[in-house]
């Protein structure tokens, strides 16, 4: 049962068989068919269906044990490539072992095929990065771009004149109206987790958003695009207009510049 487990539920629910029971003795390890309580054991065979951490348990009833929350977050980040391009699949592997073996670090892979690291910190990052070329990478030289930090600020009010943005077409005989309101803190936890995704069938997802937060449901299907990836995703772009024809046209270049204002802004 992985972190996103919850009773009743399948979603993070894996039901597989112990390879091997064993004790760690040194760098030997001992087969055993059986271990009493007190002890650290070595269970063989459920690696691939862990990430950071897990609940493992022969009860259909049983519950997870919460992970820690930490009092800091992953605001560090460096992209990572290998010096030699024989080294890459040495890389998208140790980068796997590096996401599993730190609590903290984020490991993810960008839209321009860059592969991202975030820590805490750069010491944090360090640290990672050394366990990743050394231990996990064999020895392997990696590159690493200069650290970025992110910064983040929200909506917490909803846009009210004269604050609303308005943009006006060349020939002047088009305005365009864009507002801000904040999505309230149960939906974007939604969002983070992963409950409500934007690969999610339209009608569905917004009969979800008017149920359980109260939108509008003609809104709730006119949500053009989600926010970023990784740390911008709980921001929508929703088409709020009513009787305008032709706004499609224009759909591919609010997206593009909402996506930028995430990405390379301060606002995320």
């Amino acid at each position: 049962m992985g972190q996103d487990y919850k009773p009743g539920s399948k979603k993070d629910l894996f039901v597989k068989k112990i390879q091997r029971t064993v004790v760690m003795m040194g760098r030997y390890t001992e087969q055993v068919p059986d271990c009493p309580c007190g002890n650290v054991i070595g269970l063989v065979g459920v690696d691939q269906f862990i990430l950071k951490s897990a609940t493992l348990s022969t009860s259909d009833e049983a519950h997870i044990f919460h992970t820690m929350k930490f009092s800091v977050s992953a605001v560090v980040r460096v992209a990572v490539e290998p010096k030699n391009a024989q080294d890459l699949p040495k890389l998208v592997e140790g980068l796997k072992r590096l996401a599993k073996s730190d609590p903290l670090v984020q490991c993810s892979t960008a839209k321009t095929g860059e592969h991202i690291i975030a820590g805490a910190g750069e010491l944090h990052l360090e640290i990672c990065l050394k366990d990743l070329e050394e231990q996990y990478m064999k020895g392997a030289s990696i590159k690493v771009s200069e650290p970025q930090v992110s910064f983040a600020e929200t909506v917490t009010k909803a846009t009210a004149e004269p604050d609303v943005c308005v943009s006006k077409s060349p020939n002047k005989h088009n305005r365009l109206y864009v507002y801000a309101e904040p999505l309230g803190d149960e939906l974007s936890m939604a969002i983070e987790e992963n409950e409500i995704r934007e690969t999610d069938e339209a009608k569905v997802r917004a009969r979800t958003l008017a149920d359980k937060y109260d939108w509008d449901i003609s809104e709730a299907r006119k949500i053009w695009t989600f926010g970023c990836q990784p740390d911008a995703r709980a921001n929508l772009l929703v088409d709020a207009t009513k009787g305008v024809q032709y706004l499609s046209e224009i759909k591919d270049s609010m997206v593009g510049a909402f996506h930028a204002s995430f990405k390379w802004w301060v606002l995320c």
